[in-house]
């Protein structure tokens, strides 16, 4: 038996023009070449994200009236959605906008970034993708950028080699090489390179290299009497790709404890093995550069909890963000370029606010809000990365389980409607994107702005994860395969007693009231699947509609319909079209604008060479699916299944209902069987209340 061969597979996999790329190197005149054809490669940190996210396209849509940009790097193709944004449009779009003028110098590019908003709503996940973003854009052609090292291979007689040991010294803040050029040459050099540029990037040169490459470059300098053209020969450029994990142009800094805070994690720190080498701990060659701003220079540094900074970290942000500076010990103020991205929680925020000495910081700080999603199609998707087909293997999620979960949370974020017409479920209906009797676009715009503090507070999607996964797991409904709205219900509600974020008993059973709503809007769901399912004879709602379409086709033209059965012109019937009407709620009074509106349906229809359908009508097709079930609910005789006691007969049909909620709604046959007893119960408790 011949043994799997590692190298060959790895040959056929490997991609060595790829390596070669990545690790190009070339003469100072060759990055020249290169900035002539493609000027880009000098943007700024800012610049370069914003063309990042630019460069994954962007979709548009209108919503409620108002113009919405959906910038599609936020999807997370790139990771197959692991990391994907949903339902934050507006709030990414305050961001992309944010980068959008720091491209272009209009200030923001001066202040820090900070993403503010409750726990759990992505703020952590955006910074993520922004890092993980920037670095494969850094990978591709359009996101190329260059920096430098220093070689010294034959140093004169007599003189040290002031790379000490090494062979090459790379810069440590893999700074711009454009750099080098003499501060009194660059105007010059600027008119000429950027010459016949009207559009586009022009080449800009800001700052000085760090002091490490600036004392080589002096000392070269010195070597040579000043001939800046036999010190560049010292000079080799190199492709460079950001990397968080080799600490290249990606920084992440997160607060420890007062007592172990040092601000040279973010300037560097003294290499006292170098010292050695060197013969002074005041040589930048022996200092390290490794801060995190050091070496998240032409990058991104992400701050978490930046605002639980020790205060003498906070000094450093400030110049880092105003001055584009930061002051290593014992060296000079030193240029950096990247983006201050930090994040944090509303008590922290509050406690910003709140601190006087902290007025510098807030007047540098650039807040976007994060809230939680208020839309229930977007929470939805949260919960469906997690909880699907691929990834809970052995249990089926029944149809709505996911649903209702996600419905509470959005109606726990969800402030309290002020108009007495419209209640909680309806306001999340209406964001949700459906449209309610009686509610027009402009209601929707102003209940979002009246609410202005919506989705700062409420349930965190983390909650909502962590109850479905003990529903999953738990040993208290036995070995099912699978799990319903009811088992993550009780969870949901369960676990209230020990969640840490609710403060008050108050606040606790107004979240269990809407647990009893989110039930009530369950039963309907439910209900009207089941009677959807009994209904669901597509030829007899045909026939019933048919005759509904005569009926009303002959009242509106004030006419007589002709009896198929004994070829009699008889009166329309009102009895058949008031059953149909009365099903969603057309009151007598509103008989003939809904019949008028329906044939005016069919007329336009008519025009543009369609045949009218009744699927197309959405609230005429329920009207009929109801009268339908209607009809046909006593032969199937449901009810029946809470008595068990159910005949041949009956059995039968129930079967071909339960076959048509599995083939249609998603359901197993144990979820079937479950939603059939519980509506079964409803229609029970109906009874009853009819007989009392």
């Amino acid at each position: 038996m011949t043994g799997f061969d590692i190298a060959s597979f790895i040959a056929g996999h490997q991609n060595l023009n790829e390596y070669k790329e990545f690790n190009w190197q070339g003469s100072f005149q060759d990055y020249i070449d290169i900035v002539t054809k493609k000027p880009q490669v000098t943007r700024s940190a800012f610049q370069r994200i914003y063309d990042m996210i630019l460069s994954y396209g962007v979709e548009e849509y209108v919503e409620f009236k108002k113009k919405i940009t959906r910038f599609n790097f936020f999807k997370d193709e790139m990771h197959g959605g692991k990391d994907a944004v949903f339902g934050l449009e507006i709030a990414l779009m305050k961001l992309v906008n944010v980068f959008k003028a720091a491209a272009k110098n209009y200030g923001p590019e001066k202040r820090v970034l900070l993403l503010h908003g409750p726990v759990g709503s992505a703020k952590s996940t955006v910074a993520r993708l922004l890092k993980s973003g920037l670095e494969a854009y850094s990978k591709t052609d359009e996101g190329a950028m260059y920096t430098f090292k220093w070689i010294d291979p034959n140093p004169p007689e007599g003189e040290e080699n002031l790379l000490g040991n090494a062979k090459e010294i790379r810069c440590p803040m893999h700074e711009e090489p454009l750099k080098l050029i003499p501060e009194d040459l660059r105007p010059k050099f600027l008119a000429e390179i950027n010459k016949g540029k009207k559009t586009g990037y022009r080449v800009t040169i800001d700052g000085d290299v760090c002091p490490n490459c600036r004392h080589i470059y002096n000392a070269l300098m010195a070597r040579y009497d000043g001939d800046w053209t036999r010190v560049i020969n010292h000079v080799v450029i190199t492709r460079l790709i950001l990397s968080e994990k080799n600490r290249t142009g990606i920084g992440t800094f997160q607060p420890k404890d007062e007592k172990n805070q040092d601000s040279t994690e973010l300037t560097g720190d003294v290499n006292y093995r170098k010292i050695a080498i060197f013969g002074s701990d005041s040589d930048p060659r022996a200092f390290n550069f490794d801060g995190e701003f050091n070496i998240a220079n032409r990058g991104i540094i992400e701050f978490i909890e930046v605002l639980k900074l020790d205060v003498a970290f906070l000094y450093d942000l400030l110049g880092a963000s105003q001055e584009h500076k930061i002051k290593p010990k014992k060296f000079s103020q030193t240029d950096i370029d990247l983006v201050i991205l930090g994040h944090t929680n509303e008590p922290e925020y509050k406690k910003l606010q709140n601190n006087e000495y902290m007025e510098a910081l807030r007047d540098r700080t650039l807040k976007i809000d994060i809230p939680y999603i208020s839309r229930l199609s977007e929470e939805i998707k949260i919960y469906k990365r997690d909880f699907n087909e691929n990834s809970v293997r052995g249990k089926h999620i029944a149809p709505h389980t996911i649903e209702m979960a996600a419905m509470w949370a959005i109606l726990t974020r969800l402030e309290p409607p002020k108009k007495a017409n419209i209640n909680l479920m309806q306001k999340l209906k209406l964001y949700n994107g459906k449209m309610l009797t009686g509610f027009t676009e402009d209601d929707i715009k102003e209940l979002r702005k009246e609410s202005r503090r919506e989705g700062m507070e409420g349930i965190s999607p983390r909650y909502i994860q962590d109850k479905i996964s003990n529903a999953l797991v738990s040993d208290a409904y036995g070995d099912v395969g699978c799990i319903n709205p009811f088992m993550v219900i009780n969870e949901l509600e369960g676990g209230l007693k020990h969640h840490g974020l609710i403060d008050s008993d108050e606040k606790k059973k107004t979240y269990k009231e809407l647990l009893a709503l989110v039930k009530q809007e369950y039963e309907e769901v439910v209900k009207n699947e089941v009677q959807r399912a009994i209904s669901a004879d597509d030829e007899a709602i045909a026939r019933l509609c048919s005759n509904y379409i005569d009926n009303v086709k002959a009242y509106t033209r004030k006419e007589k319909v002709k009896n198929k059965y004994t070829g009699q012109n008889e009166e329309p019937d009102e009895r058949l079209m008031r059953s149909i009407e009365e099903k969603i709620d057309i009151p007598e009074s509103r008989k003939d604008d809904f019949r008028k509106e329906i044939m005016n349906y069919i007329a336009a229809l008519a025009l543009d060479g369609k045949q009218f359908d009744y699927k197309t009508n959405e609230r005429l097709y329920r009207a009929l699916e109801l009268k339908l079930f209607e009809d046909q609910k006593d032969t199937i005789k449901l009810t029946s299944l809470v008595t068990n006691v159910v005949d041949k007969d009956t059995q039968e049909k129930i079967d071909i209902v339960k076959s048509r909620l599995i083939k249609n709604y998603g359901y197993c046959e144990i979820c079937s069987t479950d939603v059939l007893n519980f509506v079964a119960s409803i229609f029970a408790r109906g009874d009853v209340k009819k007989e009392n």
